[in-house]
């Protein structure tokens, strides 16, 4: 066990940590925002309760989500010191605009929206949301365009060893970049759409099994509709949503889909190794590998063998034809070797690991399976959005236990995709921490090792203690999230408008009661996050 390995592992953890945040924040953000736009526009009660509810939900994981990513900053310093002095100079001018423009923008005017509800105009309400939510969308940009150069460095010259930015028109417009932006965005609408329809099925079912919902002897539906939180809009709420979720999810899957298909041809393009290891390609070839046996973790081509293969459709993949044959990894390997070295260099920077061999080959574990499970999750997820539209048809779900149960369960699908997806680039890129530019224009002296990255000075000791402390906070900061979600998630509309659950009360309460609880608040006043609305 050495510093780098160490390092990789902290920064891995941390990363799909708050990358489990990401997808939701930016998804949930944009459909809150369409559902107070629709109360805008028609006034009806059950848009507002929607978006006070699922408003709730998103300020909850849009602050857990700030929490854990400004670790990621710490990080570069602390461990990852070598890395930052290489990419410092491109980095400097998206990071920058990140947090600045984007972040201060968002935080501003999400405070607005926050603290807004009675006080602002309803038009300078709403586009106080739009701002926030489109900054995180920005904000996420500008992340991707400092991935994406680290996965295809474009716009610099090297000077004294290190990339400065010439062009920062080609560092924002990375054709890579401009890809995975659409490629997150719609991964993220396919996390909110599964969260919206596995918790809209919940609060459907549960009225079911309260009996204030119920089916006529001739199939049409009976709404209960009691005074308070769960009358008949309420009913609304849950059904718009799981319906609204279904949609979005399924045109978020063809939307990750098409871009994805546009990403996996750059892929094979810009890092063919990495594709070649998703597809345990070893040799040259059109065939798409749906199941391949053999020892992946070997590090060898030798006993992996295709059981279940397509013809046809690596090369479509790759190429956008069914004919042309992609190289795998026994043509690329000498390749790779030839152009990079076959040993890391003698140099201070490498300390005990200068002078061994490099392994170009990534880990095919990794690369493989997380390919099919990127894809496997966001058909699952896109599949069950249909089926569940198809139940919905009568508007309200079957009484089944099991059924609510799966519901719930499949909100994990997509996020499953998503991290599986964001391992495969990130692994997949190894053993660099910025990939080389196949650019015949001499681009591609710009790479560099992942073991030259890692902070000199900081030893074994000092990492494991800080990916320790780190785990363990993350994972409390886990459990305070969850149980934050659970906790509003079961209370309903009630949880996020207490009103509601005292309507009923109120109506037999006199005024002086009324006037001892301003605005319609509970009695104790101490639900958490009340003051947001």
């Amino acid at each position: 066990m050495e510093a780098l390995e160490i390092a990789r592992w902290q920064f891995g953890i941390t990363t799909v940590y708050h990358f489990l945040m990401v997808p939701l924040t930016i998804g949930l953000g944009l459909l809150v925002a369409g559902m107070q736009t629709l109360w805008h526009r028609t006034g009806k009660d059950h848009y507002l309760r929607m978006t006070k509810f699922w408003g709730k939900l998103f300020l909850i994981n849009f602050i857990m989500g700030v929490a854990t990513g400004l670790v990621q900053e710490f990080q570069f310093g602390m461990a990852w010191s070598e890395y930052s002095r290489f990419v410092g100079d491109v980095f400097g001018a998206p990071l920058a605009m990140e947090a600045l423009l984007a972040f201060f923008v968002e935080s501003t005017f999400l405070g607005l929206w926050i603290f807004g509800w009675g006080r602002l105009p309803r038009l300078i309400h709403l586009l106080s949301l739009w701002a926030a939510v489109l900054a995180s969308v920005f904000s996420a940009y500008f992340i991707l365009v400092a991935n994406s150069w680290m996965q295809h460095p474009v716009g610099v010259e090297m000077v004294d060893g290190r990339p400065v930015m010439v062009d920062a028109w080609a560092v924002f417009t990375n054709n890579t970049a401009l890809v995975a932006f659409p490629h997150t965005v719609f991964g993220a609408l396919a996390v909110a759409g599964a969260f919206l329809l596995g918790i809209s099925w919940y609060h459907l079912w549960k009225r079911r099994r309260d009996g204030l919902d119920s089916l006529g002897p001739d199939g049409s539906l009976v709404v209960g509709n009691p005074r308070g939180a769960r009358d008949a809009v309420d009913h609304a709420v849950w059904l718009r949503s799981a319906r609204a979720g279904a949609v979005v999810a399924m045109i978020a899957f063809a939307g990750t889909g098409i871009t994805g298909d546009l990403q996996g041809k750059l892929m094979f393009d810009q890092q063919p190794m990495k594709m070649a290891a998703a597809e345990a390609a070893c040799h040259d070839g059109t065939g798409f590998s749906i199941l391949s046996v053999g020892n992946l973790g070997a590090q060898s081509c030798d006993d992996i063998t295709a059981v279940i293969e397509v013809p046809g459709v690596l090369s479509f993949l790759a190429n956008g034809d069914f004919t042309t044959e992609v190289k795998g990894v026994n043509t690329l390997l000498p390749e790779y070797q030839e152009k990079y070295g076959t040993t890391l260099p003698d140099d201070p920077m490498y300390g005990e690991r200068a002078g061994t061999e490099i392994d170009y080959l990534p880990v095919m574990e990794v690369t493989y399976w997380g390919f099919r499970i990127m894809i496997g999750f966001g058909a699952i997820a896109a599949a069950a959005a249909a089926a569940a539209l198809w139940v919905l048809r009568r508007g309200t779900v079957p009484e089944s236990r099991w059924l609510m149960r799966l519901a719930v369960f499949g909100i994990l699908a997509p996020f499953g995709a998503n991290s599986a997806g964001w391992i495969f680039t990130e692994m997949g890129r190894q053993p660099f921490v910025v990939a080389p530019n196949p650019d015949p224009s001499g681009i591609d002296s710009v790479f560099m090792f992942t073991a030259a990255a890692v902070s000199p000075g900081v030893s074994l000791a000092e990492l494991i203690a800080s990916l320790v402390v780190l785990t363990s906070v993350y994972a409390v900061l886990l459990v305070v999230e969850v149980r934050l979600l659970v906790t509003y998630v079961r209370g309903g509309t009630a949880s996020a408008m207490p009103e509601l659950a005292h309507a009923a009360e109120d109506e037999d309460e006199d005024e002086d009661d009324d006037a001892a609880r301003p605005h319609g608040g509970r009695k104790d006043d101490g639900d958490v996050l009340a003051f947001a609305y």
